[in-house]
């Protein structure tokens, strides 16, 4: 991948209980950087007692209103947090690349303290007409969000999931510190 010094810049948002240095995070933003593309990874307040409308704010405060030069990548809770934001957002608007892992709507089976966080999901009907390039990443085997909740996201947004064999919930403790589809899929 490569990149001029053009205005594209990258937003990478973790989620429940993690920060930053966590996971493949910053991985993923020194191969960004290394491609000229500005990186940041903000800390979403109190991760381990996450609060909807302070998450939102800090994903305002970074993301703005985007055009086609912004990437936004969000993993798990951070997803919802990204497309609340973006629902949000009066037209006109277009997003350059917006790429979600184990991302999900709906509430979790087995993380019911997020419900109140979650709420009852969201009408993202039509985001898709205003983002470039959309992927959404899952694993086979995820712990926290079944395959069926990313895959509904993925159909409410008008595409499929891409999936990684046995990449649990994209956790280092899964395993995993980098996700090499997550930067193929920044064109």
């Amino acid at each position: 991948m490569t990149s001029t010094a053009t205005g594209r810049r990258a937003s990478i948002f973790h989620g429940y209980g993690a920060t930053p240095d966590d996971h493949w995070f910053g991985w993923l933003a020194e191969q960004l950087e290394g491609a000229r593309i500005p990186t940041t990874v903000p800390a979403l307040p109190n991760s381990e007692a996450p609060d909807p409308d302070q998450w939102t704010a800090t994903v305002e405060a970074v993301v703005g209103t985007p055009d086609q030069d912004a990437i936004v990548v969000a993993h798990s809770l951070g997803c919802i947090t990204v497309l609340r934001h973006l629902l949000s957002l009066p037209e006109p608007w277009r997003l350059g690349n917006l790429v979600l892992v184990s991302g999900f709507v709906d509430r979790l089976p087995a993380l019911p303290l997020l419900d109140s966080y979650i709420g009852d999901g969201l009408d993202v009907a039509g985001l898709s007409d205003r983002i470039d390039h959309l992927t959404i990443i899952r694993s086979d085997e995820d712990p926290y969000v079944p395959a069926d909740h990313t895959d509904r996201l993925a159909d409410l947004l008008g595409t499929s999931a891409l999936i990684v064999p046995g990449a649990g919930h994209f956790l280092a403790s899964d395993g995993v510190t980098t996700i090499p589809l997550a930067l193929d899929a920044i064109a």
